[in-house]
């Protein structure tokens, strides 16, 4: 059988009702938030991201102007948002939302003559008197309003950067575009869902830059082969979105290993130890508050890489390895004000040598992560938390990203910085 050809069998059994989604996270978990659609052709996209809202907890509410119901059809916003969409002004005055108020309102797509009108105060349909109130209830410290802006390019004027600026001014975000075939385009529904977490957060991480390595970190044998470890990076991916979605300036520094997250994140791929230790180095020269370092660094390298390809056939190789150097320290050397969070990692010991092993890098790091071979199976992993403190255990890679966050959110709120012993 191919695999593009049906076998005609049932589907897979699943517990999962018509209208449930599968959840992605509780972040977004007792939240209200009105979807506003208008009228452009990427509508048509817009249950897909009430889903996606559903998706980390949201209860959404769909608003559609008549020229919105042209792109997308009213019953799939109703299925998509569990409840009938708003698109009139009636006696029970939905744009308000005195009863239940949302906490955000997401416009998208958000066409020119959209942020025209919420710029200039016109409430002429069902989405603009709502974004009206909403606007004032923004001035009020009550919600937040967000913005996606779709359109042709040669839309893109004069008049619309001021009006967008002039939102901005007042406390409107505006969530970048994608830009593609010379238009500004809908993100993906992830990042819009990013873009409503970081507007609702009120984390202290908000604007702090903060750098997250992860995977290997290949050394190059010759011009083709090298030599890399296992790890991918799985991990640390989940603390850079943790602090994403928390409103942190956060990059993901991943060795190339040919994952790559599905999750949309500031990425930078380094393929080599070379690359990765100048990177994270210069990083460092320029401020960080914080730096996370979960790579799997290689503790070795070729004394001389070959140019071009070592003929393949031979009897045996050998390869001379020198050390490389510490990048965690040179790093720490570069910017002594950053809060480190190390990580370590053994195989074969107990939880105590363990501790013990991990406690020594508390000179250069507030927060050591530890772990053991023998605690990770796939997605699963267990680890130790190891402090100054005291040491308290994490199960579940989420679990661990949000108690690192949680951690360098303790360290913000103390406001102190302490300077690094490798200075």
């Amino acid at each position: 059988m191919k695999p593009y050809d049906w076998d005609f069998k049932a589907p897979t059994p699943s517990g999962m009702g018509d209208h449930d989604v599968p959840m992605a996270s509780q972040r977004l978990a007792g939240r209200r938030i009105a979807l506003l659609v208008t009228g452009g052709i990427a509508a048509m996209k817009t249950p897909q991201i009430a889903r996606g809202l559903r998706r980390h907890g949201a209860t959404v509410v769909a608003f559609a102007s008549d020229d919105a119901l042209r792109y997308v059809a009213r019953e799939a916003l109703e299925w998509a948002t569990l409840g009938p969409v708003v698109t009139g002004l009636t006696w029970a005055a939905e744009h308000l939302s005195d009863n239940a108020p949302f906490d955000a309102y997401l416009v998208a797509p958000a066409t020119h003559s959209t942020i025209a009108k919420m710029a200039h105060g016109i409430g002429d349909t069902v989405v603009t008197s709502a974004l009206i109130s909403a606007l004032g209830r923004m001035e009020q410290g009550r919600t937040k309003v967000l913005v996606a802006p779709t359109m042709h390019g040669t839309m893109h004027n004069a008049q619309l950067v001021d009006n967008a600026r002039r939102l901005s001014a007042q406390g409107v975000w505006f969530i970048a575009p994608r830009d593609a075939y010379g238009k500004h385009n809908l993100p993906d529904t992830e990042s819009l869902c990013i873009s409503v977490g970081r507007a609702l957060s009120g984390s202290p991480l908000i604007g702090k830059k903060i750098m997250v390595t992860a995977g290997p970190t290949p050394v190059p044998i010759d011009g083709v082969r090298r030599i890399v470890n296992r790890f991918r990076g799985r991990l640390g991916a989940r603390i850079a979105e943790e602090l994403v979605w928390r409103g942190a300036d956060a990059e993901l520094v991943l060795g190339d290993g040919a994952w790559r997250p599905s999750t949309p994140l500031p990425l930078t791929v380094v393929r080599t130890y070379d690359e990765y230790r100048d990177t994270v180095v210069a990083r460092a020269r320029d401020g960080l508050f914080a730096g996370i370092f979960s790579a799997g660094v290689a503790d070795y390298r070729p004394k001389q890489a070959v140019q071009g390809k070592i003929a393949s056939g031979q009897s045996s190789l050998r390869l001379d390895l020198e050390p490389t150097e510490k990048v965690i320290d040179l790093a720490c050397k570069a910017d002594p004000f950053m809060h480190c969070v190390a990580f370590k990692y053994l195989e074969d010991v107990s939880e105590q040598e363990l501790i013990e092993v991990a406690s020594k890098r508390l000179n250069h790091a507030g927060l050591v992560v530890a772990t053991r071979g023998e605690d990770t199976r796939g997605t699963e992993q267990r680890a130790l938390l190891v402090r100054r403190d005291g040491v308290t255990p994490v199960e579940d890679k989420r679990a661990i990203a949000a108690a690192i966050a949680a951690h360098l959110e303790d360290v913000a709120r103390d406001g102190n910085p302490v300077r690094s012993a490798a200075e």
